[in-house]
C-alpha cells in the first residue's frame, strides 16, 4: 500500500448535515437528556418500522436484551436457549439477569441457531429462547415459534443487527414476543450507540418503560400536570434511557433507512459476483423467504487455508477485515461447554470484509482483488 492510499475500512456510519441539524434543534428545545420529547418520537416511528405496537429506546442493545429478559419474569436458576454464534452481550444478559445460557448450535449455512438443536438444548429448567439474527439475516423463526409453544416458552429475538430485515415478508423485530435491536456505529442506522426493545405487548414495554428509568416513569410522563407529582419507588430500577441528541439521530437514521439498505445490498452483489467460484471462499447466503440488510458481509474461508493469515495479508494491503463473530460456548466467562462443532467451525474460518453503505466502487473492486490475490498467495 502506497502512503496516499488509505485503507478501505471495515465499517463506517453515514451521518452528516441533516443528523447535525437535528441535534441543533434539540439543544435548542433544552432537553437534552433521556427518555424525551425526540426518543418519543423515535419510538413511535421505529415500531412502525419494524411492525409492532410498542418500542422503548434504551441506552444499547445489551440494556435492551437485559429489560426485555427482567420483564419476560427470569430467575436465577432458569435456562435461556441462546443461538450460539453471537457476539457475547447475548449471553451475558442472560447471566446478568440471573438465569443460564445454554447454547444451541447453528445452522452451516447462515448460522442461526438450528432449530433441532434449540429444541434438544431445552430442559425443565428453560424459560424461553433467545434466537440470535447473525449478522442481520432472521433464523428460522416459525420453527423457534412453534418449538416455545410446545415447551411453553417465550421467544425471544436478538435483532441488533437487523434493522430492515424480513422474514417470510414481516419486518425482523416483529418476529417474537419481543425484539432486542442495536444502533451501535457499525449498525446499518446508528447514533453511535444506542438500542431499543420492541413488542406487540403493552404490559412488557411499560414494565420496561419503569425499569429503564430506576423504576419509576420518565420525567416526560409528568409535564404539564396541574399538580405536582411525585414518582415513588417501589422496585429497584436502571438508568438505560436513550439520550434526546441520540433520539435525534435516529429520527435522521430512520429517514435515511431505505438508502442505506439498498446500498448495502448493491454492495453485496458486487461482492457475490466477485467472489462467487474463488477457490478457498464461499460468499454468504441469503435465504430466499427472507430480505438480508447486511450488517456484515462474511466469507467463509476453506479449511486447507489459514483465517488469521489471510486476514493480515488482506490488512497488509490496506484493506481491514476481521473474524466473524464468537463462538460464545468457547469463550472462558461460560466455563465449560458442550462442542457445538458447526459454530465453533464458523468461528474459526468466517472473514468479515468492508460492508458499509458508503462504499465506492473503486473501494468494491479493491477489497475484492485484494481478498482474492491473498487467497492465491496462500494456495
Amino acid at each position: 500500500m502506497s502512503n496516499s492510499e488509505e485503507s478501505v475500512v471495515l465499517g463506517q456510519p453515514t451521518v452528516g448535515d441533516e443528523e447535525l441539524a437535528a441535534v441543533a434543534e434539540v439543544f435548542r428545545s433544552g432537553w437534552l437528556a433521556g427518555a424525551g420529547p425526540a426518543c418519543r418520537r423515535f419510538e413511535e416511528r421505529f415500531a412502525r418500522t419494524v411492525g409492532t405496537a410498542h418500542a422503548l429506546s434504551t441506552s444499547n442493545c445489551g440494556s435492551a436484551l437485559f429489560l426485555g429478559l427482567k420483564v419476560l419474569g427470569v430467575q436465577p436458576g432458569d435456562e435461556v436457549v441462546v443461538g450460539d454464534y453471537t457476539f457475547p452481550a447475548t449471553g451475558h444478559a442472560v447471566v446478568q439477569a440471573g438465569a443460564k445460557p445454554v447454547f444451541a448450535d447453528i445452522r452451516p449455512d447462515v448460522w442461526s441457531a438450528d432449530p433441532a438443536a434449540v429444541e434438544a438444548a431445552i430442559t425443565p429448567r428453560t424459560v424461553g429462547i433467545l434466537a440470535v439474527d447473525v449478522a442481520g439475516q432472521p433464523g428460522d423463526f416459525d420453527e423457534y415459534r412453534a418449538i416455545a409453544d410446545r415447551h411453553g416458552l417465550w421467544l425471544f429475538e436478538d435483532a441488533a443487527c437487523s434493522a430492515g430485515a424480513t422474514y417470510r415478508t414481516r419486518p425482523a423485530g416483529s418476529l417474537a414476543d419481543l425484539a432486542a435491536f442495536s444502533f451501535h456505529g457499525r449498525k446499518g442506522i446508528t447514533a453511535g450507540e444506542g438500542g431499543a426493545l420492541v413488542s406487540d405487548r403493552e404490559d412488557l414495554i411499560a414494565r420496561a418503560r419503569k425499569l429503564h428509568t430506576y423504576g419509576i416513569e420518565p420525567a416526560i410522563s409528568r409535564e404539564g400536570s396541574d399538580t405536582l407529582p411525585i414518582p415513588s419507588f417501589h422496585e429497584l430500577g436502571y438508568n438505560f434511557r436513550l439520550s434526546d441528541i441520540q433520539a435525534a439521530i435516529m429520527n435522521v437514521q430512520l429517514d435515511r433507512l431505505p438508502d442505506l439498505l439498498a446500498a448495502r445490498r448493491s454492495v453485496a452483489k458486487r461482492y457475490h459476483e466477485a467472489f462467487d467460484g474463488v477457490d478457498g471462499l464461499t460468499v454468504p447466503v441469503e435465504l430466499p423467504d427472507r430480505e438480508h440488510p447486511w450488517q456484515a458481509y462474511i466469507l467463509t474461508v476453506a479449511p486447507e487455508i489459514s483465517r488469521d493469515a489471510l486476514a493480515l495479508r488482506i490488512r497488509e494491503r490496506g484493506v481491514q477485515c476481521n473474524f466473524g463473530t464468537y463462538a460464545s460456548h468457547l469463550q472462558p466467562i461460560y466455563g465449560d461447554q458442550p462442542p457445538l462443532p458447526v459454530s465453533a467451525d464458523a468461528f474459526a474460518r468466517h472473514l468479515a470484509v468492508p460492508m458499509h453503505a458508503n462504499l465506492t466502487d473503486a473501494e468494491v473492486e479493491r477489497v475484492a482483488t485484494t481478498v482474492r490475490e491473498a487467497v492465491h498467495s496462500l494456495t
